[in-house]
């Protein structure tokens, strides 16, 4: 697994790379060689960011934390996902060529939160999208009072969703063949 760094406003340490790329290694049995995780650590007053996302074909795993000290965002962003892992351990087996996932991630603490092996659609809801520009599209997700917007973008005839983050800005989702 290729593991880029991103830092913003501190500047990491050796020995926190070090930890990533141990903590990381538990995951390799689980991704292709050409995964590549991103960690993005963020410093802001007196509290420390780490995000992590893997990327293995179509598999996309994210985890954010944030907490006092970056060692402490980093054990509860893999705790995410390991967790995760688990929920979709089902569809992982299938990918999986060797090894059965359970040995994998043994070491798991046993929560009561069920672990699902089909997901289920438990409503279904047919929405008009209209070409709108990201501004308007923002403007009508907060008139409804939603966290997500979907929408055919007027500028490049496609369909967005645009969607509130936790720290209160917005993200735009674009579709794309990479």
């Amino acid at each position: 697994m290729k593991i880029t760094y991103t830092a913003r406003k501190v500047n990491l340490r050796d020995n926190f790379k070090e930890r990533v790329e141990k903590k990381l290694s538990k995951f390799n049995k689980l991704f292709s060689e050409d995964a590549t995780a991103n960690v993005v650590v963020t410093l802001e007053k007196n509290r420390q960011t780490v995000e992590i996302t893997i990327r293995d074909h179509s598999m996309v795993y994210r985890a954010e934390s944030t907490m006092p000290e970056m060692n402490d965002a980093l054990d509860r962003d893999i705790e995410i996902l390991k967790r995760q892992i688990r929920k979709n351990k089902t569809k992982l087996e299938k990918r999986i060529k060797s090894g059965n996932i359970e040995t994998i991630i043994a070491d798991l603490p046993v929560d009561d939160e069920p672990v699902e092996d089909e997901y289920k659609v438990v409503r279904k809801k047919q929405v008009l999208v209209k070409p709108v520009t990201v501004d308007e599209a923002i403007l009508e997700m907060n008139m409804i009072n939603h966290d997500f917007y979907m929408f055919i973008n007027a500028d490049t005839s496609e369909v967005n969703v645009v969607y509130k983050r936790a720290d209160g800005d917005y993200g735009l989702l674009e579709p794309t063949n990479d």
